[in-house]
């Protein structure tokens, strides 16, 4: 049997966006695409990612003194550039499947972007690599 390696099971070319993209745009984004995650890129370049627990997180609890319209309005000028995990742990298109689900328990993420040569070419989340556990049994 072959080691299962990244790039077999990843989910190429991954919804991106900015670190100037809004929190309730990134929300809309993700529920749209039924996504948790989404890497940050800026000219190119990696610079972060976040996720759905990222914006819960950033959202406003019910105990606030703000009434909805205040609150509402500084939701909207909140960026994901000020929430993200920046310099996030990437792994390679040949890292084996075991060490990105190493990485993964490590680090208690759900996902890792995928970077070959300093160019974000997919993400491995822990769905696919549920997937393969599964493709693997029925086989």
């Amino acid at each position: 049997m072959r080691k299962q390696v990244v790039k077999d099971w990843m989910t190429t070319d991954p919804v991106t966006i900015t670190d100037e993209t809004t929190l309730p745009e990134a929300a809309r984004l993700m529920k749209e695409k039924n996504i948790r995650r989404l890497p940050v890129v800026v000219d190119g370049r990696l610079v972060g990612i976040v996720t759905w627990g990222d914006i819960r997180e950033a959202s406003a609890s019910d105990s606030t003194s703000l009434s909805k319209f205040e609150l509402g309005y500084l939701l909207n000028k909140l960026t994901v550039g000020q929430i993200m995990t920046r310099s996030p742990i990437t792994v390679r298109p040949l890292t084996t499947i075991s060490r990105a689900a190493q990485l993964m328990l490590e680090h208690k993420i759900g996902g890792l972007p995928v970077m070959d040569h300093n160019r974000l070419v997919g993400i491995i989340t822990e769905s696919d690599i549920f997937r393969m556990l599964v493709a693997g049994i029925a086989a």
